[in-house]
């Protein structure tokens, strides 16, 4: 229900449904039961219906996605604004503040997201990565799993005016299962919602206790 935990909260997000489901339903008229879930999710997160035309998935990212997070696998995002979002009985590993990170990113004069993608790798990431703000971090994490880093499937939906379009159109040139928003559009709510929309999909598939 939309994060509703209560009933008033059910209630609200019920007519929010409707609403949504109006507004968008010839947008996502053909797609899957799955990735309309996950676009209601967004567009009742951000109260635009424009992400029903921007947010695109690979035909693999959610059957890749949902058996990484029915394995309990780790989520690794970009910074701590998404972490507290998602609603996980998993690990979610945030280093965009970790002192090892910090010192990397000031010796190798890249970004501290960028830096803390590599600083995951260095300790055997695998799992799901989610870059909600970080167009460098998405960049960087690209490398990483052309160079073998154990990506199960990219949530890159960077906003931003400088680099995040750039980033995401790369991203769908590569072999890694994703979802993205085109263009400079995305966010800490947008990564969240997905997120946790495919946390909810996973736990109907009873994968997640």
């Amino acid at each position: 229900m939309m994060g509703a935990s209560t009933r008033k909260g059910e209630e609200i997000a019920e007519k929010s449904r409707k609403i949504i489901k109006k507004l968008i339903r010839d947008k996502i008229e053909g797609l899957s039961p799955e990735e309309s879930a996950i676009i209601e999710r967004i567009v009742h997160s951000t109260a635009d219906p424009e992400y029903a035309d921007i947010t695109k998935m690979s035909q693999d990212f959610i059957s890749s996605t949902i058996d990484a997070l029915c394995g309990l696998k780790d989520i690794l995002v970009d910074v701590e604004m998404v972490k507290v979002g998602i609603s996980y009985n998993g690990e979610v590993k945030c280093y965009i503040n970790h002192p090892s990170v910090i010192r990397m990113a000031k010796d190798k004069n890249m970004t501290r997201a960028a830096a803390a993608m590599e600083y995951a790798a260095s300790k055997g990431f695998s799992g799901v990565v989610v870059v909600g703000n970080a167009p460098t971090a998405l960049l960087k994490l690209i490398k990483l799993a052309k160079a073998g880093m154990d990506v199960k499937s990219i949530i890159g939906v960077p906003v931003g005016f400088v680099g995040a379009a750039e980033s995401k159109k790369l991203l769908t040139k590569t072999d890694i299962p994703y979802l993205i928003t085109s263009g400079p559009k995305g966010g800490t709510p947008v990564a969240v919602a997905a997120t946790n929309a495919l946390i909810n999909l996973a736990k109907k598939r009873g994968g997640i206790i």
